[in-house]
């Protein structure tokens, strides 16, 4: 699968023909101020939960695209009110059958509130199963032993984990959940975006190399083979 790295928890996979984009944040963020967000294709925008780090471009990619946006029910029912038409607002443990194979809601540990203060509802993750493949991608969470319980019904290929610490999980507990998943490829996010968050990226991958890990970290504007 084609993974391209737009900055801070933003990416976009390719998964059976379709263009996923998860959590996009673009325009706010310096680091990706040479990415151009009128360029980014989507077809479907998941997004984790409310806070303005991971919706900040959604309402005017899905409006331009017309994508779907799956997302938490209230953070979804948010969409719906900014004049968003084709949103399927879901809830953790539920799954659904897309264009690209299965989607299902995990839950997350963090907290989720939209742009204006409104209540955001619980935060999530997600896992996608495919022809292509099956990853999970964990949101903002801290580590949680429920992360073991999808390597027991899915068997992934990869995981997009949070490792800027401080806000969500740090690289140590990005390892650990690893582990429970059953996976050595990771793609790291949620880093350099803001100070508490900044990244040692040569620790980091030295410490997944000494765990068995391989961990990704694309440039911003890239794309990558998982």
């Amino acid at each position: 699968m084609k993974f391209t790295y737009y900055g801070h928890a933003c990416f976009a996979v390719d998964v059976a023909g379709k263009k996923l984009l998860f959590d996009p944040f673009i325009t706010p963020n310096p680091l990706a101020r040479d990415v151009d967000v009128k360029e980014i294709p989507a077809d479907f925008i998941l997004v984790s939960h409310g806070h303005g780090d991971h919706v900040a471009d959604v309402v005017a990619i899905a409006k331009r695209t017309g994508a779907t946006v799956i997302a938490p029910f209230e953070v979804g029912d948010w969409f719906e009110k900014k004049g968003v038409n084709n949103v399927q607002a879901m809830n953790h443990g539920g799954a659904a059958a897309t264009a690209f194979g299965r989607v299902k809601l995990t839950a997350a540990i963090h907290s989720s509130s939209m742009p204006d203060g409104s209540y955001g509802g619980n935060p999530a993750g997600f896992v996608i199963e495919s022809s292509d493949g099956n990853f999970y991608y964990s949101g903002d969470t801290a580590l949680t032993l429920d992360m073991k319980l999808i390597a027991e019904q899915t068997r992934l290929s990869f995981a997009v984990l949070p490792i800027g610490d401080f806000f969500t999980m740090g690289i140590h507990d990005a390892l650990r959940a690893a582990d429970l998943l059953g996976v050595t490829r990771i793609v790291g996010v949620h880093y350099d975006t803001f100070p508490p968050i900044k990244l040692d990226r040569e620790a980091a991958r030295r410490t997944a190399q000494s765990a068995g890990k391989e961990l990704f970290l694309p440039a911003i504007g890239t794309s990558i083979d998982v």
